[in-house]
Formats: structure tokens, C-alpha cells, sequence
């Protein structure tokens, strides 16, 4: 009993931070108007490990190595949640421990601001978009809680390639390129965040490509044959060569 009490908490805390998480990420993303306060001494050096710690356990996390390890302790049902809830405490902590300097590298105004801030808003809409092409509940973790609670068992999470997946295979990472990238005052500290963003949202995507191949086998190699990561995109982030498959060959007479 008290370890299902454990896994209650876990399934809705997770879910809960989640809320809390995108509720202070949208103005984070969206950056801040510079001002005239001086930037902490070694602030960038802070701001980095704030983004390495993010994408280090984000990625090791969905290591498959790593998930089978964990699920010796944590029940498979409820590795979503505790991904969810992890990644959601990671992304806080490189939120409001983010260490602001004043010094702008360029400020839209006028038109283009606003221009800006609707590619923001639609990077938004993209993300949430190609989230729910896969299921919000598997990405999220509540689909397989929910079996668990129910004392079911878990759906199947099916490979599936229809929406924007017809056109690239990374439309979440793309939408999350939009976000750091669509800022309409872009300072120091902001253009370290998008370009230590940019790299990481790249290496998840050739991290994300192994970890499905490994999953999936020769149909996500086929996938990746017909369709880009990424739009224009060229080396293993763009169309890759298929697997040859062997020509039967005609034994006896």
C-alpha cells in the first residue's frame, strides 16, 4: 500500500510540476527586456552548467541502458511520470537559477517585434501540435499511469509517422528551436541560452534517431530513408541511405 501510495503522489505530482513548469517557461522563453543592473561575476559560467545539467539528464534519462536500470526500482508504468517529474524539476532549476546580463546584442522593435512574437507563439502551437501527433499521455507519462492506477495493463506505444512526421522526423525538436530562437530582445545571457540550446536540440535529435533505431529496427531506417530530421538538413540529420536487403538466393535445381 504504501508503495502504490508512492506511485499515486508520483503519477499527479508529475503532472502537477509539469503545469507549473510550462507556466514558467513561456515568459522565460520569451526572454526580458534588459536593464541597467549589473550581471553577477562567473554568470555564464553558472548559466552553462544550468543548461548542461538539462540536456545531460534529459538525455541520459530516455538512454535505454539507463531507463532498464531504473526500472529495477521505479515500475515501468511509472517511468513516464518520474521522466516527466525529473525533467520538470531540471527545467525549473535552469529557469530560476538563470543568471540575467545587461548587455544587448540586438532589440527588435515595432513590426518585427511583434513578427517575433508570433513566431513564438506559433512555436507554441507547433510543439503542442506534434506532442499529441505521438500522445500527450505517452509523452507525458499519464497513458501508462493511468493502466497502472486501473490496475491494467499498459497500451503499446505504436510507431507512427502521419502529420508534420510525413514531412521531418523531428517536429518537436524543431518547435523547441522556435522557442529559444524567437526572442525579440536578445541579450548576453540569451544568445549563450540559444546557442547552447541550438547545439543540444541538434545532438537530441541524432541521440533521438539512435534511440528509435534501436527500438524500432529496419522500419525507422526506411523512415529515415523517405524523410529529413530537419528541412534542407544533410549528414545524419538528413535523409540517410536504406538498409539493402538481401536478394534470396535460388538453391538447388
Amino acid at each position: 500500500m504504501i508503495l502504490r501510495l508512492m506511485g499515486i503522489v508520483l503519477g499527479f505530482g508529475a503532472h502537477a510540476l509539469l503545469g507549473v513548469t510550462i507556466w514558467s517557461i513561456f515568459p522565460f522563453f520569451m526572454g526580458h527586456a534588459a536593464t541597467n543592473e549589473s550581471a553577477a561575476s562567473g554568470w555564464w559560467w553558472v548559466d552553462s552548467l544550468l543548461v548542461v545539467q538539462f540536456g545531460v539528464l534529459h538525455s541520459l534519462l530516455l538512454y535505454p541502458v539507463t531507463r532498464n536500470r531504473l526500472e529495477r526500482t521505479i515500475p515501468a508504468p511509472l517511468y513516464g511520470c518520474f521522466f516527466t517529474l525529473t525533467t520538470c524539476a531540471s527545467l525549473l532549476l535552469l529557469v530560476f537559477g538563470w543568471q540575467a546580463h545587461p548587455a544587448v546584442v540586438w532589440e527588435a522593435n515595432g513590426r518585427p517585434r511583434w513578427l517575433i512574437h508570433a513566431g513564438y507563439v506559433l512555436s507554441w502551437i507547433g510543439l503542442f501540435y506534434s506532442l499529441g501527433l505521438t500522445g500527450y499521455g505517452f509523452q507525458t507519462g499519464w497513458t501508462p499511469f493511468r493502466a497502472w492506477l486501473r490496475r491494467d495493463k499498459p497500451p503499446r506505444r505504436v510507431f507512427a509517422t502521419h502529420g508534420a512526421y510525413r514531412l521531418l522526423r523531428h517536429p518537436v525538436y524543431l518547435s523547441f528551436l522556435g522557442l529559444v530562437w524567437f526572442t525579440p530582445w536578445m541579450t548576453l545571457d540569451r544568445a549563450l541560452l540559444t546557442g547552447l540550446m541550438t547545439v543540444y536540440i541538434f545532438l537530441g535529435s541524432y541521440l533521438k534517431d539512435r534511440r528509435l533505431l534501436f527500438f524500432v529496427g529496419d522500419a525507422y531506417r526506411e523512415y529515415q530513408a523517405r524523410v529529413p530530421g530537419y528541412p534542407l538538413a544533410v549528414g545524419p540529420l538528413g535523409r540517410v541511405k536504406a538498409v539493402a536487403k538481401p536478394v534470396p538466393q535460388h538453391v538447388g535445381p
